[in-house]
């Protein structure tokens, strides 16, 4: 414990009570009190992993952190203490039965016939072996299947993210072997099954002899960028979420109209606080011709996440914590919520299907990619 107090820097802990002033969770009348867990860890009082049933309901979206003027790593220490927690066979009760974790844990274990590359139309070109570039696709395939209620298409996402790729002259793999990337086991103390994951996968992009990984999920492009540097051995390869190679790839693309107007954009935890990409997305929406980027109250730094981010939080508090983004959204009065992760998007649409609010918080959603793919010349 006092190692991971040096780690995370929680000595330096001035006890302001910023970060649970600031925590979500906190704000619409949860229990969580980041300061709490901090000062537990101090006295040395957090080596009982079962003690505070509290510690899953954390998002982990970083907030807190963002506004820490000791600059403590609380969601590094939330993290570690969930390692510790499942080592003593303590986990969250995930919702939809820890089906998404079942699968996630068989894609670790190996073995298991997956139909990665069913989504994959003609009109795509991809590779499913070797070339300079790897899409990384995610689990959107998955996400459709298992929550269909919400009328979900998160793959519309990747399939837009082909055709933005194959319109700058890019012909990425696509390979029928990848899995998921662990993001959510990790998080909620799996590191067994995490390190398994991260294994096969950085041999997978090692041997396609790829320099670069791009993907449209906010959560594996922070999951590929840093919690992967560890498992890689000589050339790291460069990973980019796909804002940021439209970013950088911004004089070749050729957009027109797309008969959008306003448009509000959410800013993925992942992408935006723990990474620091907030210009990426908004240069590439502002850049289509036609459209208006209207902020809603919250966003880059302050932005609300979408309370989900690993499946292990979805309660009252959480769907508040939705609504309540929501209604930022459309008092923006914009026409469409662009969204740059997937997880946002059912998140979101789950809230929207609570009937005693309807039409008040309902809005259109798109991935950044589908707003852009709509937009090429």
């Amino acid at each position: 414990m006092q190692q991971l107090v040096r780690d995370t820097n929680a000595w330096a802990c001035y006890d302001c009570g910023k970060c649970t002033a600031t925590c979500p969770v906190a704000r619409v009348g949860g229990s969580l009190s980041p300061r709490r867990h901090v000062l537990s860890a101090n006295l040395g009082e957090e080596t009982d992993p079962g003690r505070d049933d509290t510690l899953f309901t954390c998002l982990t979206c970083g907030l807190c952190e963002s506004r820490c003027p000791a600059e403590v790593s609380y969601t590094g220490l939330v993290r570690r203490l969930r390692e510790a927690a499942f080592d003593a066979k303590i986990e969250p009760e995930c919702p939809h039965g820890g089906a998404l974790q079942s699968v996630m844990r068989m894609m670790a274990k190996g073995g298991t016939q997956q139909d990665r590359l069913g989504w994959l139309t003609e009109d795509l070109k991809t590779d499913p072996k070797e070339g300079e570039v790897f899409l990384w696709t995610g689990c959107t395939g998955y996400y459709d299947a298992f929550f269909p209620e919400f009328d979900m298409k998160t793959v519309e996402g990747t399939k837009a993210t082909v055709r933005i790729l194959n319109h700058l002259g890019i012909t990425p793999v696509v390979s029928p072997e990848e899995r998921c990337c662990g993001h959510d086991l990790l998080w909620n103390g799996d590191r067994q099954s995490f390190d398994a994951l991260a294994r096969h996968n950085v041999e997978l992009v090692r041997s396609s002899e790829a320099w670069m990984v791009v993907t449209p999920c906010a959560e594996c492009a922070r999951t590929w960028k840093i919690d992967y540097e560890p498992y890689f051995e000589g050339r790291i390869p460069q990973v980019v979420h796909l804002t940021e190679l439209l970013e950088e790839r911004f004089d070749d693309l050729r957009l027109k109209a797309n008969g959008m107007n306003r448009v509000t954009y959410q800013d993925p935890c992942r992408l935006c606080r723990h990474m620091g990409v907030h210009d990426a997305p908004r240069k590439v929406l502002e850049a289509i011709p036609g459209i208006e980027l209207e902020e809603m109250k919250s966003n880059r730094h302050g932005a609300a996440c979408c309370a989900g981010g690993t499946w292990g939080n979805c309660d009252r508090f959480a769907k508040r914590i939705q609504i309540d983004r929501l209604r930022e959204a459309r008092a923006t009065e914009a026409e469409v919520l662009v969204t740059a992760c997937p997880k946002c998007q059912i998140h979101f649409r789950c809230a929207m299907k609570d009937p005693n609010f309807g039409s008040e918080i309902s809005i259109e959603m798109l991935d950044v990619a589908e707003v852009v793919a709509s937009a090429l010349v």
